[in-house]
């Protein structure tokens, strides 16, 4: 695996908001059929990581490639469209609508020609149960159901299965195991190794290292939006990711500093959290 060239690679890049620093020297590859587990506790950075990899924001400093050219996003549509798909907690979906309507959002398949167009309610229902149970949720075997009567780990698994539908050949997961309970993270973690079996680049940002180890190959620990460590499955124990993951320092000063520069130039402050 370690030949392949990586689909996405960061090489030392920085990310700045003004004179505020909160990505420094980032440096990572994933690689097709490889799970890149980006480890940090809250403050991390991670959360400006996944937006400058989702093309929210883009690099102050340094190259971003996929398949070793070097790409520019202006915008996640941009990312989307070069096979960037980022799947946040609880798959974005939306509870009162079904299935199928949440499996095709703003790709609709419709019937009838011109004005004379709709919704084609039963391919919709039809494609979306048959690729949501290739992933192996055999539970939902009606696309009329809402999604808001779905787990939280089946709503993951919506979300990434339509990715896969939709042509993503990068999967960004952020923190898709949080607040699920043991089976439900159980089932999430598979569906990470059915994308990984798949082909699928897939980046996956948690801070529960038992969580990471269960599907990772590549690590890297993110410390005050710096990498700490970088390394192989088998290369370190929990123990060992768990004290690195405790050395990072709060960035509480970080953040307030960043609303109070946001607020006074354009109102918009970006989320630290994660």
């Amino acid at each position: 695996m370690s030949a392949k060239q990586p689909i996405l690679e960061l090489r030392n890049v920085d990310k700045s908001f003004g004179p505020i620093d909160v990505l420094h020297e980032i440096s990572i590859k994933v690689r097709a059929g490889e799970v890149l587990c980006l480890l940090g506790d809250n403050g991390a950075g991670k959360s400006t990581l996944i937006k400058t990899l989702a093309g929210v924001h883009q690099p102050t400093r340094g190259e971003f490639l996929m398949d070793g050219q070097p790409v520019t996003f202006g915008n996640p549509k941009e990312a989307q469209e070069r096979g960037i798909a980022t799947v946040h907690q609880f798959g974005g979906t939306y509870p009162l609508m079904s299935v199928g309507r949440n499996f095709f959002m703003g790709s609709e398949p419709t019937k009838g020609f011109g004005p004379f167009k709709y919704f084609d309610r039963a391919k919709a229902n039809r494609i979306a149960v048959e690729e949501v149970q290739k992933m192996g949720i055999t539970r939902i075997t009606d696309g009329d159901r809402l999604v808001g009567g779905l787990s939280g780990g089946e709503r993951q698994s919506l979300a990434i299965a339509r990715a896969v539908y939709f042509g993503a050949r990068v999967l960004i997961l952020d923190e898709p195991t949080a607040a699920l309970g043991v089976k439900q993270a159980a089932h999430v973690l598979r569906i990470v190794n059915e994308a990984k079996k798949r082909g699928l680049a897939v980046i996956f940002i948690t801070h529960q290292v038992m969580h990471a180890m269960a599907v990772g190959d590549h690590f890297a620990v993110l410390i005050r939006g710096a990498i700490a460590a970088d390394f192989r499955k088998g290369e370190k124990t929990r123990e060992e990711i768990a004290d690195l993951m405790a050395g990072g320092e709060s960035m509480a000063e970080l953040e307030a500093n960043i609303e109070v520069y946001q607020q006074t130039h354009d109102g918009h402050v970006p989320q630290m959290s994660a």
